[in-house]
């Protein structure tokens, strides 16, 4: 009888190896993932594809080819539910068809070049003039524009995605082969890691960004004027009409533009303050309290409704506090949410604006046998 039972339950455990005389327990739970897949193509008929990387904690994250663009970002709100906090399109075309640089790597000089016009080792350079009299992330055609090469990043804790481009020499008027790759990066501390490399064969100005369009009410049909932002900017580089640094470095001090303490962003927008009518509200680089070269706080910002907070850290000097001020209701983005003023919000870490002609500011020059390296962090949490 005992050799009986003995039998039995050998057999039992070969039948049912996971049986162990209590609860049969579930599959080993999936705790991150990366998919690629097909998002359409460029008018001239490259394929674009979309990454999808996603943590242990449900944190999801898209981007394409196309610019490298942010698709979407989706994280918790204080109650558990998943909603996307950045402003975008539901197809690729959209991106191609439209410029609001929604989510797109930006470069080869993020933000506004004075004139369209450089000097660098006695020689002038010309680019592009796509903004008034000004050249703008990197002119006609900039980073935002090019489908990038790809490829996945998979580690025990972290997923994501190495975009490479080489933008040759004389591209929109800049000197020499920039090599790039620029990594997005996903962990378990709901952090999103954009990290840039560059390398090139000539002397060139490079300041590289993201422009993603934040709103972390989660929803895209309302304003951002309710968010709460705080800046470690003790000062900021003011700009003239045209939105070109004056050269100067000026306190926020008592201005609408201080930030130092957690403000709401709707309560000062739309003072007759002379900064605010250039920039048609915030459009301005705040230069960050830093103490070395590694990553600092550059911004904190909160919604109360939903709760969600996101925190930047970056190794940049600067950052470009833009409060949406162009977005105009003509764009129809994802779910048909029509994106209308002051709708999303970005904050671009960068070097400052029209640094090539301003000597006085952190140079932006990459040289051969140097390599350009920045790190930004996004993080996401509620309270």
């Amino acid at each position: 009888m005992i050799q009986r039972i003995s039998i039995l339950l050998s057999l039992c455990l070969t039948l049912f190896p996971f049986w162990t005389g209590s609860a049969v327990p579930s599959s080993p739970q999936v705790t991150h993932m990366i998919k690629k897949e097909a998002f359409g193509k460029t008018p001239d008929g490259k394929p674009v594809e979309l990454y999808t990387l996603k943590n242990k904690h449900g944190m999801e994250v898209r981007a394409m080819t196309y610019g490298g663009a942010i698709v979407s970002i989706r994280v918790p709100d204080k109650k558990g539910h998943f909603d996307d906090v950045v402003l975008g399109f539901d197809k690729a075309d959209d991106y191609t068809a439209k410029v609001p640089y929604f989510g797109a790597i930006i470069g080869r000089y993020g933000n506004r070049i004075a004139k369209g016009k450089f000097t660098l080792d006695g020689k002038e350079y010309t680019l592009p003039i796509n903004d008034g009299p000004n050249s703008l992330h990197g002119g006609n055609k900039g980073f935002d524009k090019v489908v990038w090469e790809a490829e996945p990043l998979e580690k025990p804790d972290e997923v994501g995605v190495i975009f490479k481009h080489t933008s040759p020499d004389g591209d929109e008027g800049y000197p020499g082969n920039l090599k790039m790759t620029v990594t997005y990066t996903l962990n378990d501390k709901n952090e999103l890691i954009f990290e840039y490399h560059a390398t090139t064969d000539k002397a060139t100005p490079v300041n590289l960004t993201n422009h993603t369009y934040f709103n972390l009410a989660g929803d895209g049909q309302r304003d951002i004027l309710g968010h709460e932002l705080l800046l470690n900017a003790d000062t900021f580089t003011p700009v003239n009409k045209t939105l070109i640094p004056t050269g100067k470095i000026v306190s926020v001090k008592g201005m609408p533009l201080d930030f130092t303490k957690s403000t709401v962003i709707g309560a000062r927008i739309d003072q007759k303050d002379e900064q605010l009518i250039f920039g048609h509200g915030y459009d301005h680089n705040f230069v960050l309290n830093r103490k070395d070269k590694g990553l600092t706080l550059a911004a904190r910002v909160y919604e109360p409704a939903a709760g969600r907070v996101m925190e930047v850290y970056t190794t940049e000097p600067g950052v470009q506090f833009y409060s949406g001020n162009f977005l105009d209701g003509t764009l129809t983005g994802k779910q048909g949410h029509v994106y209308k003023l002051r709708y999303g919000f970005c904050l671009e870490t960068q070097h400052y604006p029209d640094s090539p002609n301003e000597p006085s500011f952190p140079s932006t020059i990459l040289r051969p046998g140097q390599t350009y390296h920045s790190t930004t962090v996004y993080k996401f949490s509620t309270r």
